[in-house]
């Protein structure tokens, strides 16, 4: 629910899923230092659990649903189970995903369909639970969790591309059709950057050495803080970091070297060089993985806690102002340095 400035009122109802760990969690706890009320959605109950203790010690309400995203029924109850306990939904997140991190040729039908089932399906279902209530209201949003993987496509993760890619596409129509009817209800997507996620333990991984983001690699405060201003702000998306915005001009402008780049670098620089993939590492494709649910990976030391970029995507006003300070202030200067014209002797007699 917004105030009047466009802010986020302590009463709000949020639901966010894929909560039980990584960028999901740490959405869930922007939303709790608020005050906000947030229904948490995954599959994993020790996660979810653990989730619920951070959101009410930081200072907000929460209630754990255990759902599998991928099945529309259980996400429409999860939706209702939200409604009866915590209140009309103001916001809805989408942010359940999984991966397989594997050439092409080396996923089965079962697994490529899963990925797809959880992570492009998820968000579609999660979609049509949040405007069944939001449209006959007039109001709400729901915010996608993309990435700029929705734009370039890289090797290793067919599914997980595929999937991005279509939830932009997808999006884009639902936002045409919410302002073809004129409706107050907004839609937007965030597209991330690499981010230290507890992903890279878990996903089915057929690569020899373990998974990794493709750096400069983020913690997930700092796109969790994204998708709560996007939340708050009618943008059509909001794209979070330096190197995702790189990523969706390369591939907008240079499709082909973009291509060619990724090819020669896109597989090494998903593994840990150092690191072999063990042949028993969980998978949570299937099952959640509970003992390994947390907000960051394993990859803290070389992640970046803040971004420059997104606190400037997030902070326009400000940056417009001191854009238009900096100018004035080059104007001055230029202006001093500027040599004075001499006067002529005939113009030092003229009365």
């Amino acid at each position: 629910m917004l105030t009047r400035r466009g802010h986020a009122s302590r009463d709000e109802v949020v639901v966010v899923t894929g909560s039980s760990g990584g960028v999901g969690r740490a959405v869930a706890h922007a939303f709790a230092r608020r005050g906000a009320r947030v229904g948490l959605v995954a599959r994993g109950r020790k996660g979810l659990e653990d989730a619920r203790e951070e959101v009410e010690a930081l200072g907000g309400r929460a209630l754990v649903v255990p759902t599998d995203v991928a099945d529309p029924e259980q996400v429409e109850a999860a939706a209702a189970a939200v409604e009866t306990e915590l209140g009309p939904i103001d916001v809805w997140v989408n942010d359940a995903m999984s991966t397989i991190f594997a050439p092409f040729v080396e996923i089965r039908p079962e697994e490529f369909r899963r990925a797809t089932e959880v992570t492009y399906l998820g968000t579609v279902y999660g979609t049509m639970a949040a405007l069944k209530r939001m449209v006959p209201r007039d109001r709400g949003t729901v915010v996608q969790v993309g990435s700029a993987l929705a734009y370039r496509a890289i090797p290793l993760q067919s599914a997980y591309c595929g999937a991005k890619f279509g939830i932009r596409g997808f999006t884009g129509s639902v936002r045409t059709e919410l302002m073809h009817r004129k409706s107050r209800v907004w839609i937007t997507m965030v597209q991330l950057p690499a981010v230290n996620t507890p992903q890279f333990n878990w996903c089915l991984s057929r690569l020899p050495r373990h998974p990794q983001p493709v750096p400069p690699i983020y913690q997930p405060e700092v796109p969790a803080e994204a998708v709560y201003y996007a939340a708050h702000h009618r943008r059509r998306e909001v794209i979070c970091g330096g190197m995702a915005l790189a990523v969706v001009l390369g591939s907008t402008f240079f499709p082909g070297l973009a291509d060619r780049y990724m090819a020669r670098t896109g597989v090494r620089s998903q593994q840990v060089e150092d690191m072999p993939s063990p042949p028993d590492r969980p998978s949570n494709l299937f099952q959640p993985v509970e003992e390994l649910a947390a907000t960051h990976g394993i990859f803290d030391r070389r992640s970046h806690e803040r971004s420059y970029q997104t606190w400037a995507t997030t902070h326009r006003p400000a940056v417009a102002v001191a854009g238009v300070l900096a100018g004035l202030g080059l104007g001055l200067v230029q202006l001093a340095r500027r040599p004075r014209r001499r006067a002529a002797p005939w113009e030092m007699w003229r009365p």
